[in-house]
């Protein structure tokens, strides 16, 4: 029988597939998992999974990430700017420029 392994390196991480094994059952799977993945590097746990237990789902299956439009998540989308605004900003920092000089000009 076959069996996947999963190694964790550090707690909280990932367990990642790291391969198979092969053993008669459950115990000499583990044992077989732990010679062959868990000593030849850092390993904080394993995962040992009968391989027909092994489920998978794939983008034919499902649409992963659904399809609404979440375009409001970029800052790219508040970039858009109409000219009206753009004259009215433009006209504020004009004015403010003018009334700086005038201060300038009124202190001295």
């Amino acid at each position: 029988m076959i069996w996947e392994v999963f190694r964790q390196e550090e707690p909280g991480d990932y367990h990642k597939h790291c391969g198979n094994v092969h053993a008669p059952d459950r115990d000499m799977a583990k044992m077989f998992a732990q010679i062959q993945h868990g000593r030849r590097m850092k390993t904080h746990s394993l995962w040992v999974v009968p391989q027909d237990e092994v489920g998978e789902v794939d983008d034919q299956d499902t649409a992963f990430g659904g399809t609404t439009d979440k375009a409001y998540r970029w800052a790219t989308t508040y970039n858009r700017v109409d000219a009206s605004f753009a004259k009215e900003v433009a006209d504020s920092e004009a004015e403010q420029r003018a009334a700086e000089k005038k201060r300038e000009a009124s202190s001295q």
